[in-house]
């Protein structure tokens, strides 16, 4: 690692700690040359994720783009209202579910089938409208099928 200060090469570890609840290490420095201290923050590197649009174009993964998609849907829903947060966790399982997937590249379609799927179990009015954008809804018998497989995979099980 190179001083900052000097530029040296030369540098020992005084202190090595976790930081960002795990995702990161935290490494405190002394230059050997002048003495100066720093910080530095070691990270595993993610491989890129690419998203394979329905034209073919080849674009890499995006989850502001999920998190928008999601807040436009659950807008005025008690969803949004949790300051994000379980939006935000929605985005990241859908992350990590393609990434553990380890293709390194999805379909938009395989996306958009996982927050469909995510946000069915989170907030099924929010699912109808993302699904009605997602899926292009034309008329009332869309958002009558939509619905009903809904009321299908939320009604409670019976034992007999």
């Amino acid at each position: 690692m190179r001083c900052p200060a000097c530029g040296s090469f030369d540098d020992k570890v005084i202190d090595s700690r976790q930081a960002d609840d795990g995702s990161s290490i935290r490494r405190r420095r002394a230059c050997i040359a002048c003495a100066r201290r720093f910080t530095t923050f070691e990270r595993v590197e993610e491989a890129p994720l690419v998203i394979v649009k329905r034209s073919g174009e080849r674009v890499p993964f995006d989850r502001t783009k999920i998190t928008a998609g999601v807040r436009a849907a659950a807008k005025g829903r008690p969803v949004e209202a949790n300051d994000g947060v379980a939006i935000d966790d929605l985005a990241s399982a859908i992350e990590d579910g393609l990434r553990l997937d380890g293709r390194g590249e999805a379909t938009s379609e395989e996306v958009g089938r996982a927050v469909l799927e995510h946000l069915r179990e989170l907030d099924p009015v929010a699912a109808i409208r993302f699904a009605s954008v997602y899926l292009g809804f034309d008329d009332l018998a869309d958002f009558e099928r939509e619905v009903t497989l809904l009321a299908k995979r939320t009604a409670p099980k019976r034992h007999s």
